[in-house]
This record gives structure tokens, sequence and C-alpha cells, in this order.
């Protein structure tokens, strides 16, 4: 096993990677001159703060533009538990700030929920400016009888302060880290990437956005708090919506999701004001230059870390696939090739229903999308459901998998009726499905989005077998270094791996070769088997429907044209007529 996969590895670098950073710190605390300091701790607040916004912004995908409010709701907590004394000490008065600040991020995030792009940045930048209003109304405690902030007992000074700092950065970026290779961390990036995709997994994309800005605000909290600690009488100008929006574009030049580039762009927030103060040009001419970083990194498309990370990932070979045994991982069905036909097991056609359809209707003003479509799924069956363009196929799956709630009709999955469950919550009782546009997001590695989507502890062997199994790339691969195609084939490996009761496949072969179209049609055909699972295919390639589907069901017009056994349904004039283009393929 490669030194990377060890469970013990994997555990200990960000430690060891902490430890030296701390000792590093502790190194700088003793051998810099008491300004230089100053400047240290004020480069490690702002990389806190940054690491926040890389949470919402870069990770999550949403526009904050009030870091510093929450930093000063931090350090107004500090600042008032000191001024009064407060039991616990400065430790747990920043912790308290922390988590203060943490629950104003979710009443913020709230508008998150169903605002997006510049209509959250308004709300954020208005939440920031009203706040600012308010501070220098109310100042923070101890300011107006001049009472500093009490620092912790131990880091009196000014050098050992900045050592206390560095020791939160390093435990605040050790949160991160584990954050972002959690669940958490996955949801936060399947959101960015797509709303849909990440509820048809059955993770909460409210969940998402609040977990988002509930850290992202905490860190600027803690950020804030550190800030108390260092002047010791904080005032509302340090916390100004000007310097948020300052510390925003610094997130997204610089690439803050990663941490080490949150670390660069707290140190660029203390560098370039410094030279140009030694140059002679005012320090506000700082905002500028941070502004046109931004405008050039939002305008490319990219940022600094990603760059450089993708510089690096072009150096490096290729990983092989993982040895797998064959026996564990090859469908064992016959050979598909572009005359097999899937026959009708006795079984399939007895089992009890996993999916019951009745009388489902969508109607779009005076359209009737869908028309009183009533079918069955049985237990363990694969069923085809085809039909022209326009024959409502695709509403027909938005309709069961909860994203059109509006319609009539019943939809039952093992027997419970679907009616008011979101699509979170029809997911989590055992109802996946894929899309025909891609919902895979590329931040993830290939094994974090399959865990991600499994919902489940499973094993590196399992996730191995059945990568292996639809021939899809090795757990470590990025999946922004594979193709189109490939993203589909992990999509559906990860919907397998959750084990869902039904699994609906919208197009599974789009973006597939002919060898590839074949090779998915033999794994398809075990999945009922092998992984205990009923399939429903939405496919316009008739060569994998002919040899993957026993039973057929068509759409025409909303309506149910035909179904039952695929000679059966393919044999019917009314079928043949409604394709007309498409006979000969029939």
């Amino acid at each position: 096993m490669p030194l990377a996969d060890r469970p013990w590895f994997r555990l200990t670098w960000p430690l060891a990677v902490a430890a030296v950073g701390i000792a590093v710190g502790f190194a700088l605390s003793v051998g810099l001159d008491s300004y230089f300091v100053f400047l240290a701790v004020s480069a490690v607040t702002a990389a806190i703060a940054i690491l926040g916004l890389g949470v919402v912004t870069g990770s999550a995908g949403m526009i904050a533009l009030c870091q510093l409010t929450f930093a000063a709701i931090g350090a107004w907590i500090v600042a008032g538990l000191s001024y009064i004394q407060a039991p616990g000490g400065f430790v747990l008065w920043l912790v308290l700030g922390g988590l203060g600040a943490g629950l104003a991020g979710v009443l913020v995030g709230l508008p998150a929920l169903r605002l997006r792009g510049v209509n959250l940045a308004v709300v954020t930048l208005g939440f920031a400016a009203a706040a600012d209003v308010t501070l220098v109304q109310i100042q923070f405690p101890g300011s107006a009888d001049g009472t500093p902030v009490d620092r912790p007992s131990m880091f009196q000074s000014d050098r050992s302060y900045f050592f206390f700092t560095i020791i939160v950065l390093a435990l605040c970026a050790l949160l991160v880290f584990w954050l972002q290779r959690g669940r958490w961390g996955a949801s936060w990036k399947a959101v960015a990437f797509s709303e849909r995709g990440t509820a048809s997994v059955g993770q909460s994309v409210a969940g998402a956005k609040l977990t988002a800005f509930a850290v992202s605000a905490a860190l600027g909290g803690i950020s804030g708090g550190l800030i108390a600690g260092q002047v010791q009488l904080p005032f509302a100008s340090s916390f100004t919506p000007l310097q948020s929006l300052a510390l925003y574009v610094l997130a997204i030049m610089s690439g803050a999701y990663l941490i080490d580039m949150a670390i660069f762009g707290g140190f660029l927030w203390v560098l370039v004001p410094e030279l140009l103060k030694r140059w002679g040009v005012p320090q506000d001419w700082a905002f500028v230059i941070f502004g046109i970083l931004g405008v050039q990194a939002l305008t490319s498309g990219t940022n600094l870390g990603q760059g450089l990370r993708n510089l690096w990932y072009r150096r490096q070979r290729p990983t092989p696939p993982p040895a797998v045994d064959d026996t564990d991982v090859a469908p064992t069905g016959p050979r598909i090739t572009t005359t097999t036909v899937a026959t009708l097991d006795p079984a399939e056609a007895t089992g009890a229903p996993v999916l019951v359809v009745e009388g489902l209707t969508v109607q779009f003003g005076a359209l009737k999308a869908l028309d009183d479509v009533s079918l069955e799924v049985p237990a363990g069956s694969i069923m085809g459901l085809i039909g022209p363009n326009g024959a409502g196929k695709s509403t027909f799956v938005d309709a069961i998998s909860g994203f059109l709630p509006r319609h009539g009709g019943r939809v039952l999955v093992a027997g419970q009726d679907l009616a008011g469950m979101s699509p979170t919550r029809r997911a989590r009782h055992g109802l996946r499905r894929t899309f025909q546009q891609d919902r895979v997001p590329p931040s993830l590695t290939v094994g974090g989005y399959v865990r991600f989507v499994a919902r489940r502890r499973v094993d590196r062997v399992d996730v191995e077998k059945t990568l292996a199994f639809f021939g899809c790339p090795p757990a470590a691969t990025r999946l922004t270094s594979v193709d189109v195609g490939t993203r589909r084939l992990v999509e559906v490996a990860a919907n397998v791996l959750a084990r869902p009761r039904l699994l609906v496949l919208d197009e599974p072969a789009a973006g597939l070769s002919h060898e590839e179209h074949l090779a998915l049609a033999m794994r398809i055909r075990e999945l009922p088997e092998r992984f205990g699972i009923s399939v429903v295919i939405i496919e316009h390639d008739l060569d994998l429907v002919r040899s993957v589907c026993p039973r057929l069901t068509v759409l025409d017009f909303g309506r149910v044209l035909a179904s039952g056994p695929q000679a059966e349904v393919l044999e019917n004039p009314a079928v043949i007529k409604a394709y007309m283009g498409e006979t000969e393929l029939l």
C-alpha cells in the first residue's frame, strides 16, 4: 500500500506539519524585533479570517463580504468578557467569541438559502455596513475608560502573544483541514457545483450552506478575538466594510480554500501596505492593488494556489489502476454485443414492486407534461423508460425524485408514499438518480466523491472494487483530470455504492464510446444480483436498452404508450409509429 494511503500517515502528517509551523513560529517570536512581531500578529489574524473566507467562498462558492464584521463580533465578546472579568480567561473568551460569531454567521447565512451571486453579496455587504454604524455608536467595552483586554497569563508580552496566535492558527488550520476532507467539506464543494446534484444524494443543501457560513464566521470571530488581544483597546476602525472587501479579494486571488494559500493571503495583507509605506506611497493604495489582483482572478477564472497546484499535478505521472482480483470485479453474465437481448427472468416479473407510480400528472399551465402515468418496477429488476424527445421522461424523473413536488398522483418507494418529501429525504429513503448533465464536483477526488455520495461507511477495498467494476480511475485520481464520460461512470459507481432501493439512470451512456456503451451495459445487468438494487434506465441508445432491460415502458406526449416485456413492447405498432425515424433500430 502506498505510504499516502496508510491510515496512520493520513492522520499524522497534518499534525506533523502543524508542529513544524508552531516550531517556526516560536523561532520567529524569538528572532523578530517588536515592530515586526506586531506585523506578524496582524498577518496571522488576517490568515485566520481569510481561512474562514476560504470555506464559505472558496469551497461553498457563496459570496460573503462581511468577514471582518464577524471578527468585530468576536472582538466585542472578548473585550466584554475581559471588561467584566468573566471567569475562564482569554482562551475561553476567544472560544466564546468564535461561537458567538458562528451563530451570527448562521443568521446571516439564512438568506443564502434563497439568494445567490450579487443578491447575496448585497445582503452581506449591507450587514457589514449596518454593523459598522452600530459599532461606531456603541464602541467596544472598555474603550471609553481605557480598560485594556487581558491577554493570556502565559502570553503577556508581544513576542509570547505572537507565539500564542501561531498556536491558534495551527489549530484552526487543522480544524479546516479535517472538515474539508470530511462530509461537511465534500458537501460544501458539491453545493458550490450543483445544488440539485447535492440534494439528489441525500445531502441537505441548507445544511451545507449554513455550516459553511457558521465555520467561516467562527474563524472570523476567533480572528477578531485575537485582534482584541493584540491591540488591547479595539475600535470600530479596525473592522470596516472596505477591509472586508479587501479580505474577500485576497481570498479569491490566493485561493483561500487551500490552507497554505490562506496563510499566504494573510502575509500579503501585511506585506503590501508595508512595502507601500517604505516606498513613500499612501497605504490606502493597497486596496487598489488588492482590487486589481481580484479582478484578474475573477476574469481568469482561476487563482494563484490552484494554478501552482495544476503545474505540480502535470509533472506527476498518472497512477496505475489498483490491482483488483478479476473474480471479484468482472461481471459474470454473458458477453454483451449489439445483438444481445435482455430476457425476462420470471422472478423479476413476480417480485414485490420497489416503485409504484399511480396517476402521476404534471402540468405547466395548459401543457400536461405527464398525464395520468402509472407503472411499477419490481424489486431486483431493470426497467427501461424510453420514448421520443419531449415524451416526458425527464419530467417523470424530476417528479418522482422530488424536484417537481407539485404533481398529481402518488409515488411509493418500498411501500411508503413520498408525498411531501424533499429530494434529500427521498434519496435517504433509497431513491437515487443520476443526471443528463454533469453534476460531479470537479474539486473532489474520485474516492472523496464516492464516499460522499455513498452516505455510509465504506472501506478502501469496497471503493476500489466498485470503481474497478465500472472501469473508473483509482480513488486518488482528481476529477478535474478525467473526461465527462468517465465522470458519468464515477457518478453511477458512487450511487451504486450507496446501496439504494431504486437507482434511476438518466442517459448513463451519454459521452461514452461504443465500446464503453457495451461495457456499461454488461455491468448494469449485474446490478440487481451483485448489489441488490432495482434500476430504471432512461436512454436513447436502443442497443443498450435492448441488451439490458427485460421490461420497457414507453412514454409519448406524457402518456404511457406501452409497458411490458421488451419484445412485446418493441413490436407494438404504436411504439414503432411513435419513433418513426428510429423504426429500423426497433
